[in-house]
């Protein structure tokens, strides 16, 4: 649910329908539309509060669209490097606004899935209105007074402004209009180097732009700091300027467009581009709510839960982005399972982070799950770090695709703590290893499958084994092996 004006003239009138269901969701993105379809599946009666677009930021301005940009970046890219399969590469032409036809034509095609119509068929209640708390169990929204045995927040997130002297007196993109633009930027500014800036920042250089990144302070901060230097190495090797310890103090207009006034390590300086994109992070949605009139805590980044996502009022739960914790698209559906298991079921479920991955979405892709080395050397534990790159991996050699390597990351046991991916498809590798954690696998169960040859999921395989093979050399089974050699 995005931070925009309601949809409805009567949303500033008076309620005029009572509506008493078993479930209230508020906010119609990926999570709340899950909580919605499961309990409707379940014979409840659900009342969805959507003031804005269904299908929430995913679908509208963040994942759908993002990576329907990154697509089309992809193919322009395949063709300037095709010469090494023998194939004459080519500089290709490039037309913005059919690229954004792109990214328009995937939203339509899912859309169905979130919209209007679809849930009403499920038996939803959907309320196209912003909705606010009357009290602590009474939901206002247009023309209805909805009661509810439980709710459930899941209004999201939006873009965060960072207080920048001049921002208010100039143009800028947002991930909420970026991908409404049909122009290409001649030199694309992007204040902010997390996920969203580098992906952003690689896939608006492959289609023609230059780009300059600015970061306060390292770029893929959150990520595993070698593997995020490796790839950060082949971004600015693709022609992207990435400018890490260094700060944005002012903008201003331009005739050629926008100046970035900028304070770093090296001293003072500026930048000049096109286009200027905010990607510094989000701030929760939850400003129009009336939390406290419903006795539901809340700070700055979000609402305050407990590991089942209950919120201090005991009948109101929040998922997602509003629930302060990382925003990720497939975290608020995690949570809807969460939340449906225990409003519908008082199964008492909560929410394990452990098992929670994150996929950075460049070229290659970078993905984590689980305690990064640096994580788990801050907690004390004794480690063994696990490798296979993928130049040795045979699938890799024929796609072309031999940059990065698997990294795992178990104590001395082999319990296996985390893992983080640099490579192709990494996004898709390290679902097994956020599985294996899930379940509390040790090392040896992901020795114990069988890998299709040739497929780059065996660089886990291996990354796996090695586990084994360092322990060869241990004198103590060496000596083992030995006896064992003299028995026959």
């Amino acid at each position: 649910m995005q931070p925009a004006e309601a949809t409805s003239s009567s949303d500033t009138a008076s309620p005029t329908t009572r509506l008493d269901v078993d479930l209230c969701v508020i906010g119609a993105g990926s999570g709340g539309l899950s909580v919605a379809a499961g309990a409707a599946a379940f014979g409840r009666r659900v009342a969805l509060i959507e003031k804005h677009k269904m299908g929430g930021d995913c679908l509208n301005y963040g994942c759908v669209p993002s990576k329907a940009f990154i697509a089309a970046a992809r193919r322009a890219h395949f063709m300037r490097t095709a010469a090494p399969f023998g194939i004459q590469p080519v500089e290709p032409i490039i037309d913005h606004a059919a690229v954004n036809k792109h990214v328009q034509s995937v939203i339509v095609a899912i859309a169905p899935n979130d919209s209007v119509e679809r849930f009403q068929g499920l038996g939803v209640q959907v309320i196209q209105a912003a909705g606010r708390f009357i009290d602590g169990k009474t939901v206002a929204a247009g023309d209805y007074l909805i009661a509810a045995r439980r709710f459930v927040i899941a209004t999201g997130s939006s873009p965060l402004v960072p207080p920048i002297p001049g921002l208010d007196s100039i143009d800028y993109f947002t991930n909420e209009s970026l991908f409404q633009n049909t122009v290409r930027p001649e030199h694309l500014i992007i204040i902010g180097g997390g996920p969203i800036g580098i992906e952003m920042a690689q896939a608006h250089r492959r289609l023609g732009s230059r780009v300059t990144v600015i970061e306060t302070a390292k770029a893929l901060g959150k990520d595993d700091p070698e593997l995020a230097s490796q790839l950060l190495d082949l971004i600015r090797a693709e022609g992207v300027d990435v400018r890490e310890g260094t700060s944005a103090t002012a903008v201003l207009r331009t005739e050629a467009g926008v100046r970035v006034e900028l304070k770093g390590t090296s001293g003072g300086d500026f930048v000049d581009g096109s286009h200027l994109l905010l990607a510094v992070g989000r701030r929760p949605n939850i400003g129009d709510l009336n939390l406290t009139a419903a006795g539901v805590r809340f700070e700055k980044s979000g609402i305050i839960v407990d590991r089942s996502l209950r919120t201090s009022n005991r009948k109101i739960f929040a998922i997602g982005d509003v629930a302060g914790g990382p925003q990720f698209t497939h975290v608020a559906n995690y949570h809807a399972g969460i939340v449906l298991r225990r409003a519908l079921f008082r199964i008492p479920a909560k929410v394990q982070a452990g098992h929670i991955p994150w996929v950075t979405f460049t070229e290659p892709e970078l993905a984590h799950v689980g305690l990064s080395e640096a994580d788990a050397l801050t907690n004390k534990l004794k480690v063994r770090v696990l490798r296979w790159p993928f130049h040795e991996n045979d699938r890799a050699q024929a796609e072309g695709e031999t940059h990065g390597h698997v990294k795992v990351v178990t104590d001395a046991r082999g319990r296996i703590l985390g893992a983080t991916i640099l490579g192709a498809q990494a996004g898709e590798l390290i679902q097994m290893w956020s599985l294996a954690i899930s379940q509390g696998l040790g090392i040896r169960a992901m020795t114990g499958w069988i890998s299709p040859y040739p497929t780059l999921g065996e660089a886990n395989k291996r990354a796996a084994y090695r586990f084994f093979v360092d322990s060869a050399g241990s004198p103590l089974l060496r000596r083992i092996i030995g006896w064992l050699a003299k028995l026959g």
